[in-house]
Formats: C-alpha cells, structure tokens, sequence
C-alpha cells in the first residue's frame, strides 16, 4: 500500500512554551517541565499541540526528517529548516 503525504509545505515558526494554553501543559505535554528546557519547539497542528521531542527521525521518508504516530496507519511529518527554527508539517496515511 503507498504511504500519502498531505501538506501545503508552509514554513511556520515555533511556538514557545508561554503560548501553549496552560491546560495543554498541564494535560498532554505535562512532561515537558522549564526545568527540562523544554522552553520552546511548540507548535498546533489541525487542533492537537506538539512539542518536537515527540517526534522521532525517520530516514526512510525523503524531504522528512521525523515522524509522530498517531495510529498504525497514520500520523504527522516534520521537516526542519537548517537552523532548526522553522519547520513544515504534513499528515501521512496509508
């Protein structure tokens, strides 16, 4: 079965940690602690937050540098600018 990308290939910039609203801080992303660093590399995608250490490389998909799950079939694609402070994202399904 081929793997279909949707995305429209925009740069967006990252959010930091004082633009997540506080209940998603405190729900889904409760492990990324200021402690830990974890002060930016935040972003919303299609209703859900993000944060990059959610994400894991992936060298098996040309132009993407790293892939979230969210089922078996499908989840989200990342790709970093060379400076690492803009991204692109896109949805992957099979």
């Amino acid at each position: 079965m081929m793997l279909k990308i949707k995305s429209n290939r925009h740069w967006r910039t990252f959010l930091n940690r004082w633009d997540v609203p506080a209940e998603v801080l405190a729900g889904d992303l409760d492990w990324c602690t200021p402690e830990e660093d974890y002060l930016d590399g935040f972003f919303c995608y299609r209703g859900y937050w993000y944060h990059l250490g959610m994400f894991m490389r992936l060298p098996a998909t040309p132009g993407w540098d790293a892939q979230h799950g969210d089922s078996f079939f499908s989840g989200v694609l990342i790709k970093l600018s060379s400076d690492g402070e803009t991204y692109q994202v896109a949805t992957y399904y099979s």
